[in-house]
């Protein structure tokens, strides 16, 4: 019998028992829309935190000064734990100087391309009256401020005078302005906001407005949140009284630069060349690249073990799947005899019953592909993320539909095929 004419005998035979089809199929339509749920809802959130990741600079390096190890401790099974000088204080000495910055500058001038240096100068709320907005004091350095990528909506970005002269101007957000001066960004430009930052009242001009961009893990309210108020790194600097050194920088690495590797040599060179002789503190260095990918493999691995434990139920299904098949074989008894009788060989009868098998594991897959995607696009956009179709999902799903089809229809299929076809005909 040819499988076109089994594909329409499985038809017609779940056309007559639809109560019972739609049964059957119920535990791989949950299993399949599941699966594909998870992977999409999966994909969307890491494709959302990959590009928010990545448009903090996939090629950048956070290089910072952390406590050094300072013992080796053994236990009895020969494992070794490092020991670190908890609540070291950083010394002058300790920092990273600017004569450091222009010498690994000179060392790695084909591999490093910006150096960004910022000072957190507080949080605080900007006041005007009754007005008030949240902010975050940064000082910046005039590469930090171009690779922030600020769209500017009125006034002018800061200057090298500015930074030169650590003036007491600053840039703020359009939030700011909207909650200050009404959304009238011209007469904010030029205007002075008043900081309340660690008990104290810090004034600034304020000479230009920036677009905000809300990130993509922001959960708080527009009143609760805080929007960046940059400044010269200087100023920021003066204002905390800093001026030994940097304790944390970013360096965006030269097109085409290993930033894994680079990360390694940068350790390598600031420890040796300024940190060799420090008990107490050395420097590290993170990559984003890394980090990104490092996030990636996390949520890739969380996703594949919820699918997993989702597809319990597709075996449940399979089950399901065995068990009618049983039950329809049981009555048809006699046509199988009787297609026994006519000549119809083991084979045949066989592949007929797997055919129908994975017939309603399939029919079952689409309606559970379907329903998924739904499902899918339901959650991704009550969790505010740009919905993204899981291929591999779907392909693994009709792939294991068929697949459970042919194993949990095996064996009834097997079964109907060795029946002796007198037994078969003399059945009631």
């Amino acid at each position: 019998m040819l499988i076109g004419e089994n594909i329409m005998l499985a038809l017609n035979g779940l056309l007559a028992n639809k109560m019972r089809a739609i049964l059957t199929m119920l535990g791989i339509i949950i299993g399949i829309s599941s699966v594909i749920a998870i992977m999409s809802v999966g994909n969307s959130i890491s494709s959302s935190v990959t590009s928010s990741m990545e448009d903090m600079g996939v090629n950048n390096i956070t290089l910072g000064v952390s406590q050094k190890s300072t013992s080796e401790t053994a236990t009895a099974d020969g494992r070794v734990f490092m020991g670190f000088s908890r609540g070291s204080t950083m010394d002058d000495g300790d920092y990273i100087t600017d004569e450091m910055l222009d010498a690994m500058k000179e060392e790695f001038v084909d591999s490093v391309s910006e150096v960004l240096l910022s000072e957190s100068a507080g949080s605080g709320t900007a006041e005007d009256g009754s007005l008030t907005a949240n902010v975050t004091l940064t000082g910046v350095n005039a590469a930090y401020l171009e690779n922030e990528d600020l769209t500017l909506i009125s006034g002018r970005t800061l200057t090298e005078t500015d930074q030169a002269n650590a003036k007491r101007v600053v840039l703020v957000s359009d939030k700011l302005a909207d909650s200050l001066f009404d959304g009238n960004y011209d007469v904010a430009v030029g205007s002075e906001v008043q900081v309340y930052v660690s008990n104290r009242y810090y004034s600034y001009a304020i000479v230009g407005v920036y677009e905000y961009e809300d990130s993509s893990f922001t959960t708080e309210s527009d009143n609760d949140v805080y929007t960046s108020l940059y400044m010269p790194l200087e100023t920021a600097r003066n204002q905390n009284h800093s001026t030994v050194g940097y304790s944390q920088l970013t360096i965006v690495t030269a097109s085409g630069v290993d930033s894994a590797s680079l990360c390694t040599e940068l350790e390598n060179w600031f420890n040796n060349s300024y940190y060799r002789n420090n008990d107490s503190f050395e420097i590290s260095a993170s990559s984003m690249e890394s980090m990104v990918s490092s996030m990636t493999d996390m949520l890739s691995t969380v996703s594949i073990a919820i699918s997993v434990i989702a597809g319990i139920s597709l075996l449940v299904g399979g089950i399901g799947v065995m068990n009618i098949m049983l039950v329809s074989i049981t009555e048809r008894t006699r046509e199988i005899g009787t297609r026994k009788a006519l000549g119809a060989t083991n084979g045949s009868i066989r592949l007929q019953f797997i055919t129908e098998s994975i017939v309603i594991c399939l029919l079952g897959g689409f309606i559970g592909i379907v329903l998924g995607l739904i499902l899918a696009a339901v959650a991704t956009n009550a969790l505010g993320y740009a919905a993204k179709l899981s291929v591999g999902g779907i392909v693994f799903s009709v792939t294991f539909s068929i697949l459970i089809g042919v194993f949990f229809g095996y064996y009834p299929a097997n079964k109907a095929a060795k029946m002796n076809p007198i037994e078969a005909l003399r059945y009631e």
